[in-house]
């Protein structure tokens, strides 16, 4: 089957050996296993630090976003069949999904939301999943609570943001800020459901004065957590909480603690690495989103259609990615 992966790490995307095409043999499902016709992927920035940080000794596939049809099931499958449309993010330790046939763990996939189209549809499932563990199981907001308090998103136009910022203001009563340095993912923001957006190439604190506020109770800091940390502890008001998905090089915790702020890290692959007891919250989870967006209460994040799956659109869309310049989810489909 075809695939695209890496065979040596580290080299920048511009180098045809960054992304080779790879022919690999069909893959036979596990107990818990679907084999997937992959039908469309969407690139995470996770694909492109893997391909840049993580040495192989043997040709690795990427991607954690995928949408198709499942082909077979293994023996012990009780939640899906032969012909269901699937949508899933997958498992950082098993090969990604840049392949026309993937397996797929059933207890981290959903059904396929019916309104929408494979490529549409594979722009959520990592955004979704680590945006809706961020904000009510890291964060620890309830759907239909959070009155009375704000949340801070930063990087808010991203896969992650786009996502955040739609849960937040649909299923919660949270006032919601985020944050975008251009016009156009300003707009992107605010289409999405922000009450306010405002500029993270600007002094935090100062921007958020500039909207009224001093402080708030929650921030999710989706990117360049280092660049922002000391404003964001003093945007926190005393007994805040500080979410994180990126990666800093260096976090001091200790300013935390004046203020007793309590400090989170979300990862969506956690359940998948370990086998958590409670894996199959992540199906549960697709599938609430699912229903969601068929309701008309969500809307997919896709922001760029690539084209075809192919080794040379890959590399455009990872260049994208690391110019550190899109919105939403960029997407590609079929081999």
């Amino acid at each position: 089957m075809k695939a695209i992966g890496y065979t040596q790490h580290g080299l920048p995307i511009d180098d045809p050996r960054a992304l080779v095409e790879l022919d690999l043999p069909e893959p036979t499902p596990g107990p818990h296993d679907l084999l997937v016709e992959v039908r469309a992927v969407s690139v995470n920035p996770v694909d492109t630090k893997v391909r840049r940080g993580a040495q192989v000794s043997e040709p690795r596939v990427l991607g954690w976003d995928a949408a198709g049809i499942v082909r077979a099931v293994g023996s012990e499958v009780s939640l899906f069949q032969p012909g269901d449309d699937v949508f899933y993010a997958g498992d950082i330790t098993r090969p990604g999904s840049y392949s026309q046939l993937h397996l797929v763990d059933e207890r981290i996939v959903g059904h396929k939301p019916a309104s929408l189209g494979f490529a549409q549809a594979a722009a959520l499932p990592l955004t979704s999943i680590t945006a809706w563990e961020l904000l009510f199981d890291r964060l620890g907001v309830a759907e239909g609570g959070g009155q009375g308090e704000t949340l801070l998103i930063v990087g808010a136009a991203g896969g992650v943001g786009s996502m955040l910022t739609q849960l937040a203001r649909k299923l919660t009563g949270l006032t919601v800020i985020g944050t975008a340095s251009r016009p156009e993912t300003q707009h992107w923001v605010s289409e999405l459901g922000a009450h306010h957006v405002i500029d993270h190439g600007r002094p935090l604190t100062e921007e958020l004065q500039r909207i009224g506020l001093d402080q708030v109770e929650m921030v999710a800091s989706l990117t360049h957590t280092d660049r922002h940390y000391a404003h964001l502890i003093e945007a926190l008001k005393p007994q805040g909480r500080l979410a994180l998905i990126d990666d800093p090089e260096q976090l001091d915790a200790l300013p935390l603690k004046r203020k007793s702020l309590s400090l989170h890290w979300e990862l969506m692959f956690t359940r998948a690495i370990f086998q958590t007891t409670d894996m199959i919250r992540q199906h549960d989870l697709l599938e609430r989103v699912a229903a969601l967006i068929d309701e008309g209460v969500l809307k997919t994040t896709m922001a760029e259609h690539f084209g075809t799956l192919d080794v040379n659109n890959m590399r455009r869309a990872h260049a994208l990615i690391e110019s550190g310049r899109s919105r939403g989810k960029v997407v590609l489909e079929g081999f």
